[in-house]
């Protein structure tokens, strides 16, 4: 059996905001692209993510107005990263020991070229999974 690699199943789309731009930015390129998820980067540099959890917790529910708050507020800066060269195997168990969902793929530079989300390591792993199956769906929107 061959080992795969994150670099195998992450989505290599991706969608980013400058930790200067507005909560309502963020949240447009959440509908725009159909993900749950922005990176945020500083001169290139990944430096945190926002979620739609994010906002529904760090925004809405503290009453934060979107269209003046810069992402660098209510990102997660905490963030884990890995290569994309790492075995998928090893994501797994990084995401689960952070209790993470997403997971950021970077260069050594700490520059973003991709995303793995626990649903893409369920698909590589069992495409006959429940959580596979929902991952594949087509989003809601």
């Amino acid at each position: 059996m061959t080992i795969r690699t994150v670099a195998d199943v992450m989505t290599s789309e991706v969608v980013a905001v400058s930790a200067d731009a507005t909560v309502t930015a963020a949240a447009q390129q959440m509908r725009e692209h159909h993900i749950g998820d922005v990176l945020v980067v500083e001169d290139g540099s990944l430096v945190g993510m926002v979620t739609d959890r994010d906002l529904a917790v760090r925004v809405l529910a503290e009453k934060r107005d979107p269209s003046a708050t810069p992402v660098r507020e209510i990102s997660s800066a905490a963030l884990v990263s890995v290569g994309s060269g790492v075995p998928t195997n090893d994501a797994v168990e990084l995401m689960r020991a952070a209790a993470i969902r997403r997971l950021p793929v970077v260069t050594e530079g700490q520059h973003p070229i991709g995303i793995v989300s626990i649903g893409d390591l369920a698909m590589a792993h069992d495409e006959r999974s429940a959580l596979a199956g929902i991952s594949a769906a087509l989003p809601n929107t």
